[in-house]
């Protein structure tokens, strides 16, 4: 089923890192002593892009499995709903419950967020990171990649599957320079295209 969410593509916000910075700490005084990190990814963590005004937060455990039923508990309470993989391997995804930032005792509302759960080490993960790690250090793809991403929101407003389909040559062209495997390679293409 197609997804009908208007894509909206805006330049650059410095709003972006201070949304991100008090998530972060937020998130810290509940999961801190359980989790390695916590990584502003996506497009909103690299200045001078152009991204739909969503924050993409990476939230980095140990390869355990008992930590991570710890840290999807903690989410859930924290108002989150653990949505599994989704279709994409080494990441678990989650979805507000409601736009405040806990159901049961506060009145502040959260900007829009993704927020995912990645063992260290996994293919989820190591795209996020290698991705960002590529356009922080080669400012023309930066350049390239918000036309890219205009463009396409463009030509998609509403089809969010071929937006991301759009963008997967460029991604993947940038991870495997990256140094990803030709299997994550083929792995994230799939993924991107289901």
């Amino acid at each position: 089923m197609k997804n009908t969410v208007t894509i909206i593509i805006e330049p650059f916000s410095l709003q972006w890192e201070k949304h991100f910075s008090s998530l972060q700490a937020y998130l810290l005084q509940y999961l801190e002593n359980d989790i390695l990190n916590i990584e502003h990814v996506g497009s909103t963590a690299v200045p001078g892009m152009s991204a739909k005004p969503v924050i993409d937060l990476d939230i980095v455990i140990s390869n355990d499995n008992t930590v991570m039923k710890r840290v999807i508990d903690k989410l859930e309470m924290l108002g989150y709903q653990h949505c599994g993989e989704m279709g994409i391997s080494g990441r678990e995804a989650f979805k507000r419950r409601s736009s405040k930032v806990r159901v049961t005792d506060s009145n502040k509302e959260w900007f829009k967020h993704h927020l995912y759960l990645c063992k260290e080490g996994s293919v989820g993960l190591r795209n996020h990171l290698a991705l960002k790690k590529h356009l922080l250090e080669n400012p023309q793809m930066v350049v390239e990649y918000s036309a890219l991403k205009r463009e396409l929101a463009m030509k998609y407003p509403n089809d969010m599957e071929a937006y991301i389909e759009g963008k997967t040559e460029f991604i993947l062209n940038i991870l495997k320079i990256e140094g990803l495997s030709g299997d994550d390679l083929d792995l994230i293409k799939k993924e991107n295209e289901m």
